[in-house]
């Protein structure tokens, strides 16, 4: 366990599973043990019968910059598998209950993308949603290469994940990537007001509406193992290399 994710019960009976970043110091970059966190966090509420709703929130200024540069470097080296953040985002993608999210400010490469798996996301207006997986050589992830063009369409997927065009939180709400912008005041009260409204809902029929809207579990974990084939050998290669040098060079 991290204390860099903190998980609570909240709204009536506890019907609310909220997980939260908390390393604002890094930006809630994300962290092998953070991923693994969220994954026991996820599978804990989704065998609770007490939880309706989970909920996934930031810090102010940050919901999350992305990987931890020190723990993905490690995977791309060789020194870790990096299974926890595939546990993650399998425990994400099979999740029977609705997720709602709450961005203010940063939400890059993951830090975007999770937000695609999620039923509510609320934003601030100036909260950037940016993807530069392209950037650095790469390729998207999260199942986003499949759950991006059916929500905003094939263009505006294009250019948030391959041509790495950033979006402000109005952008994200205009193209259909979130439900709704929020002030930054008023962005948790909108959340959990939201969250308990699902909460309230018969869950067996809210489970089985949700899994109509949505493409099917089993297709999106099928498309973040084929993304993940692609991202793994695209790490290993010459042009990734002298992108991550060059991304270095720029942080000295």
């Amino acid at each position: 366990m991290t204390d860099h994710i903190l998980i609570e019960r909240a709204g009536l009976a506890g019907a609310v599973n909220v997980i939260r970043f908390n390393r604002p110091e890094k930006k809630n970059a994300i962290t092998r043990a953070m991923y693994a966190a969220m994954a026991g966090a996820l599978a804990d509420g989704e065998a609770d019968e007490a939880v309706r709703v989970h909920v996934i929130l930031g810090t102010p200024g940050a919901f999350s910059s992305g990987n931890d540069m020190q723990d993905f470097m490690a995977v791309a080296m060789g020194a870790s598998k990096g299974e926890e953040v595939a546990d993650f985002l399998f425990a994400l993608a099979g999740a029977a209950k609705p997720v709602i999210s709450g961005v203010d400010g940063l939400a890059i490469g993951i830090g975007a993308t999770i937000h695609m798996h999620c039923d509510l996301t609320f934003a601030t207006p100036t909260s950037r949603f940016h993807t530069p997986f392209v950037d650095l050589a790469l390729v998207p992830e999260a199942g986003s290469s499949l759950l991006a063009p059916a929500a905003i369409g094939h263009q505006k997927a294009f250019a948030l994940l391959a041509a790495g065009i950033p979006f402000s939180g109005e952008e994200a709400e205009r193209a259909g990537l979130i439900y709704r912008t929020v002030a930054a005041g008023e962005l948790e009260a909108e959340v959990f007001a939201a969250a308990d409204h699902l909460a309230q809902k018969p869950p067996k029929a809210l489970a089985l509406a949700r899994r109509l809207v949505k493409p099917h579990p089993d297709q999106v974990i099928a498309r973040i193992r084929e993304e993940g084939d692609l991202f793994a050998a695209q790490l290993q290669s010459a042009e990734a290399l002298a992108a991550f040098q060059a991304f270095m060079a720029r942080k000295k």
